[in-house]
């Protein structure tokens, strides 16, 4: 099996927990915080590990506080990255999770977001089939050197969440993507945003008709909904109890790409990634413990 390319950034996230969000000029305590790896890419890394799909990420490590954090903490866990490190430092993301489980980032954005043309010299094409992007990288101002590189592999099956960022990103940037037939992973709200529809099917044909591949679209608790072409259907999601929502969408297209990879259908792979989401919205954190994680798939 050929690897899947991860391409992105690896964080620290500062998760702090709190009843509500201040208003301006408001006092509020903090009710615990903590550490860990973050990112998009390294989420959606991680989930790909969790199921045995070999993968490559592609994330740069600066200096600094957080910095050090993260090398040390892939580290431990004995993820290498083949980039050489920045001189500049990484940043954080700051993850404020209120008493409803509801999240809101603020981002420091640092080395960790990126990416210099060389450097995709040191990736083996021939041993890569899939290639994971977040919208975050493509809209900082390296954002177009992992385009041309992905335009000098069109073989590449390219998965693509841009997350709240697509009606930021450069628009000729979005459009040379598009060119390339991305699987689109995005949530409800981006996808009507984006095409100014007002139903789900609607503005996931829309994107489909760009793309001419996949569109899925995540609707929380109620699952997915997704527009092969040929297949259009909604895939139920799973109840969760709600603890934090943060890395869930990670997950999900994690547990696509995995699932997909290993030859599920498509409908198969997006009910095994609600399943594999509702359990991470029940988790502190994006991560889901090897433990848990076996519970799921055994």
């Amino acid at each position: 099996m050929k690897k899947v390319l991860v391409i992105g950034s690896t964080v620290v996230d500062v998760i702090i927990y709190l009843e509500h969000l201040p208003k301006t000029s408001e006092d509020v305590h903090v009710l615990r915080q903590t550490m860990s790896l973050g990112g998009c890419a390294y989420n959606v890394s991680d989930m790909i590990r969790l199921f045995g799909v070999p993968y490559t990420l592609f994330s740069p490590v600066g200096h600094g506080t957080y910095g050090h954090f993260v090398r040390e903490a892939l580290k431990e866990k004995g993820v290498e990255t083949p980039l050489p490190t920045p001189e500049q430092e990484n940043g954080c993301c700051y993850c404020f999770v209120e008493a409803s489980g509801e999240r809101t980032f603020i981002c420091h954005h640092g080395a960790e977001y990126l990416f210099w043309p060389e450097w995709f010299d040191l990736l083996k094409a021939d041993e890569i089939d899939s290639v994971y992007i977040c919208g975050l990288e493509i809209e900082e101002r390296t954002g177009k050197h992992i385009v041309e590189y992905l335009e000098r592999h069109p073989s590449y099956q390219i998965y693509f969440a841009p997350g709240p960022r697509i009606g930021i990103i450069d628009k000729e940037l979005i459009e040379r993507i598009f060119d390339l037939a991305p699987v689109l992973h995005l949530n409800e709200t981006e996808a009507m945003d984006f095409t100014g529809k007002a139903k789900v099917e609607e503005a996931a044909q829309v994107l489909y008709k760009r793309t001419h591949n996949t569109v899925i679209v995540t609707l929380g608790e109620h699952g997915a909904y997704y527009d092969s072409g040929n297949e259009k259907a909604y895939v139920p999601g799973v109840l969760a109890k709600q603890v934090d929502t943060i890395g869930a969408g990670d997950a999900h297209m994690g547990a696509v790409i995995s699932r997909l990879k290993q030859g599920a259908s498509l409908a198969e792979a997006i009910a095994d990634a609600n399943r594999i989401c509702a359990a991470v919205v029940e988790t502190d954190g994006a991560l889901l413990s090897e433990e848990r994680f076996q519970e799921l798939t055994k």
